[in-house]
């Protein structure tokens, strides 16, 4: 696809700065995805009729005119859109537009279509075709652009949990030092977050309906009553990998719509979170940041190398939550069989997803750039001799000691303790001598329980 845009003059950035980033996107939520959508439900619904022996009025298609189909569907190009919307400029009715373009103009040579021309947009209102596309548009983009490029964030965030498993890192828990764990822990708990968010996203079925003006086959009924139009355009649905909704008003309710927008918002909090504790880590000098040739950190300190991506990251997951949860507040609400507020609000949906794809891209262009600092995380953790309090007062408990908690807490708490004053308290527990000798052997980085091992499983 081309544009004309220049994109120094797009209102939206999605269309401006990344146009580039959302190339995956476009076919599916552009406006010309949109309309190439529709046509293909109302051909599926044609080649449908044509198919049932109780639709006597529609013969068969032949083998040409049903290759014909599907060249109008996999060629459907931007002149075609643009002719659609050169009808939609007179009929002021987008769906009613590409059925004229369609009977007149795309098939209008095609005698066989001519001779069934009327039963293209059959029985149907506009939201049957509206509601049908815009649930291809969300699956596909779904399987096809988003969760590849979420796996590659997932995949990376695996990748840092086994290579960093074994680097001891002192917690922080209320911004105060805790019990250690590892760097590649700390990876991997992003990583099973982010893998069940996954199955949540990809588990969302996607709705469909096909039922007339207002949910009833008012339509269908009046010109074939002998139809079984519910068990027949269930199968039409069923028949483009949809789930078909069998109670609905004029809409589709946008419940399934709303689960999936649910389930990504999810996944971008989590990511969120994930990018705020890399800020931070990069802040502490956890991580070093690779450099790229020719960027620049900042316009006048020369040393510095900025955490951009993990910030521009957390931006556009905000912008698409703000706007998903709207849509999922909004979308299943309809005033008693229909009205309109839904219809602008569906024409940002690729708004919402591209600002979330846009994140993922950031996201996974900063973690490519992450490097471990070993020797800062060492001088951090060797630093926290006060973290092995915990340790000595749970063997104590094991051993009867009476108010052991209390008695670390007075050596410890609030204030640093070195290696020798809590040595010399161990020394003088009366505790089997293995014990002792493991607690005298232990360090801050060597006290990380199974950290390691639950790092390298994920």
């Amino acid at each position: 696809m081309s544009s004309q845009l220049n994109t120094l003059l797009a209102l939206s950035p999605l269309d401006g700065r990344y146009a580039g980033k959302l190339d995956a996107l476009r076919p599916h939520f552009s406006e010309f995805g949109l309309i190439r959508n529709r046509v293909r439900v109302e051909i599926e619904w044609l080649k449908a009729l044509a198919a049932s022996p109780e639709i006597p009025e529609v013969v068969p298609f032949s083998a040409a005119t049903l290759a014909d189909f599907e060249r109008a569907v996999a060629d459907f190009s931007e002149a075609d859109g643009e002719a659609i919307k050169q009808i939609e400029a007179k009929t002021n009715h987008d769906v009613k537009a590409m059925e004229y373009w369609m009977k007149e103009q795309r098939f209008g040579a095609n005698p066989e279509v001519t001779k069934a021309a009327e039963f293209i947009h059959f029985a149907c209102t506009s939201e049957d075709i509206n509601n049908t596309s815009h649930a291809l548009m969300l699956q596909e983009s779904r399987d096809q652009a988003y969760l590849p490029q979420f796996d590659k964030v997932v995949e990376r965030f695996v990748q840092l949990a086994h290579e960093l498993a074994d680097v001891p890192m002192l917690s922080r828990t209320h911004g105060q030092p805790a019990s250690p764990t590892t760097m590649g822990k700390e990876m991997a708990n992003i990583a099973y977050r982010l893998k069940r968010a996954r199955k949540a996203i990809a588990a969302v079925e996607m709705t469909a309906k096909f039922n007339g003006a207002v949910g009833n086959y008012n339509a269908h009924l009046s010109a074939y009553p002998e139809v079984d139009w519910a068990a027949f355009n269930q199968k039409f649905i069923e028949s483009m990998g949809l789930v078909f909704n069998p109670y609905t008003i004029q809409i589709e309710p946008h419940d399934s719509m709303a689960e999936l927008f649910d389930a990504v918002a999810r996944a971008n909090t989590m990511l969120i979170d994930a990018c705020r504790d890399l800020w931070m880590y990069i802040s502490l000098g956890f991580f070093k940041q690779r450099l790229k040739d020719g960027e620049v950190g900042s316009s006048t300190m020369p040393h510095k190398v900025n955490p951009i991506d993990f910030e521009n990251a957390e931006g556009n997951f905000g912008v698409s939550n703000s706007l998903l949860r709207h849509f999922s507040e909004k979308l299943p609400i309809s005033r008693m069989q229909r009205d309109l507020t839904d219809s602008t609000v569906l024409r940002n949906m690729g708004v919402a997803i591209g600002h979330s794809l846009l994140g993922l891209d950031s996201c996974l262009r900063g973690l490519g750039k992450l490097e471990a600092n070993p020797a800062a995380l060492a001088a951090d953790i060797d630093n926290a001799w006060e973290v092995l309090a915990e340790p000595i007062q749970t063997v104590m408990r094991r051993y009867g000691f009476e108010n052991p908690y209390d008695q670390l807490k007075k050596m410890t708490r609030g204030a640093g303790i070195s290696k020798e004053a809590l040595q010399e308290f161990v020394t003088g527990l009366e505790i089997p001598p293995a014990d002792k000798a493991r607690l005298l052997a232990m360090t801050p980085a060597s006290y990380i329980g199974a950290a390691a091992e639950l790092a390298k499983k994920i």
